[in-house]
């Protein structure tokens, strides 16, 4: 089964983005929270600090969200001085001295970071190519800039589950698809988008299996797409709920639920 292409306005769109979407963490929590249930389980955060071990001064993350990375890096390298900041003001409340800003024109001088990261967030950035560019010039000389996304094949039982909820809800074989944050920056297109400006790409993918024998982290990943609740075509509750009597069903039989994920990080210079 594949996945209909999401429409770039869906998830670049500024206004929900700083409101609906990501004006507290609680979506953006809901969505982390299933990796719990990953095996193997991968130290996001750890893997950052262990890439910026040679990077000296300046660091910003650049669409930091809850402030998860950011909080990690000042923990172990608080010889750095760690910048947050994001475009929704929201999320950022309960960062200590993050700021609102732009991935496609940052408030930073040329040259002036050691690294700059970009964690899964350049999929909701509506000029790519621009803000790459901005993730260059802010790098001193030897700089990197480390990013990441998902890929195209990751989580499709989750779409496949999504469809088949709908079409339950619909009355109809198979429901339309939800919006797909990632599809617009996937871990197979980042390296030619970052290509333009980076001249070394390293990728450090990042694959594992969920199993939960519990509907709820499924369906509370599913339910935090709320904020595009109106884009997808469905009564949006109506098939949450229909999605958590499938995944029941399919524990009951099978004795668990499995998800196959595959993300990764692009280590550029």
């Amino acid at each position: 089964m594949t996945a209909q292409p999401t429409p770039d306005h869906l998830v670049t769109d500024r206004s929900l983005l700083s409101t609906k979407a990501y004006g507290t963490g609680q979506h953006l929590a809901a969505r982390q929270s299933l990796y719990r249930w990953q095996t193997p389980s991968h130290d996001l955060p750890g893997i950052v600090v262990n890439e910026l071990a040679d990077v000296r001064g300046a660091v910003a993350d650049v669409g930091c969200g809850n402030g998860k990375f950011v909080a990690r890096v000042r923990e172990d390298r608080p010889d750095l001085n760690m910048l947050a900041m994001d475009v929704s003001h929201g999320i950022l409340a309960t960062i200590p001295g993050a700021v609102v800003a732009d991935a496609q024109q940052l408030p930073i001088a040329d040259g002036a970071l050691g690294a700059v990261l970009a964690l899964h967030m350049l999929y909701h950035v509506e000029d790519q190519a621009q803000a790459v560019r901005e993730l260059g010039r802010v790098l001193a000389p030897g700089g990197i800039a480390i990013v990441s996304t998902n890929s195209q094949t990751d989580k499709r039982e989750l779409e496949q589950l999504w469809r088949q909820a709908a079409g339950d809800v619909l009355g109809i074989q198979d429901g339309p698809a939800r919006v797909q944050l990632s599809a617009r920056f996937t871990l197979e297109d980042a390296p030619a988008i970052l290509g333009t400006v980076f001249g070394e790409i390293r990728t450090i993918p990042l694959p594992g299996v969920i199993e939960v024998t519990d509907a709820e982290p499924v369906v509370a990943h599913l339910a935090s797409y709320e904020a595009w609740a109106d884009k997808m075509g469905v009564p949006f509750r109506e098939t949450i709920e229909r999605a958590r009597e499938r995944v029941n069903e399919t524990i009951q039989a099978e004795g668990s639920f499995r998800v196959t994920c595959l993300g990764g990080m692009l280590v550029c210079r």
